[in-house]
């Protein structure tokens, strides 16, 4: 049997995006979005906690002690992060922010790994939307307020 080329051995996994509307400008919802201390806001895998160490910024989260690093601050919307776990096993997870209108989209790329089942898939999906909900209403308020 003749052995697999490299892109045969490329596999990629199922995923999902979920986005929200923001009516917010895209350079305010990167500029908060982006900033790690403000996770706690609006991101609910954690438990209200964020420390920036050392250069690195940690929190709690339900699966224990977590390392956060984003993507390099840029002008393209790109909020990718990884989260990597005290085991050392990392997960990425893209993220944009671009342009809609006068306001934005976010866009969470969810990635269905091996092992992952319907119901857990389907819980993650659930949770992220309603982070980002919270992120939309955080935005909007401060939108809408004078001055901010």
């Amino acid at each position: 049997m003749a052995e697999k080329t490299q892109l045969e051995k490329i596999k990629t996994f199922p995923s999902f995006h979920i986005s929200v509307s923001i009516l917010c400008p895209p350079d305010r919802a990167y500029t908060f979005a982006s900033d790690p201390a403000n996770l706690p806001k609006w991101a609910s895998g954690l438990s209200g906690t964020i420390q920036h160490v050392n250069g690195e910024w940690f929190a709690e989260s339900p699966m224990g002690k977590i390392r956060i690093s984003f993507a390099p601050v840029n002008d393209f919307g790109v909020l990718d992060h990884d989260v990597t776990l005290d085991s050392g096993k990392t997960f990425y997870n893209p993220m944009r922010v671009v342009a809609n209108g006068d306001g934005c989209e976010v866009i969470f790329t969810l990635y269905r790994l091996p092992g992952v089942s319907d119901e857990a898939f389907s819980q993650d999906a659930a949770t992220i939307k309603k982070d980002l909900e919270k992120l939309k209403s955080l935005l909007e308020h401060k939108t809408t307020r004078k001055g901010v």
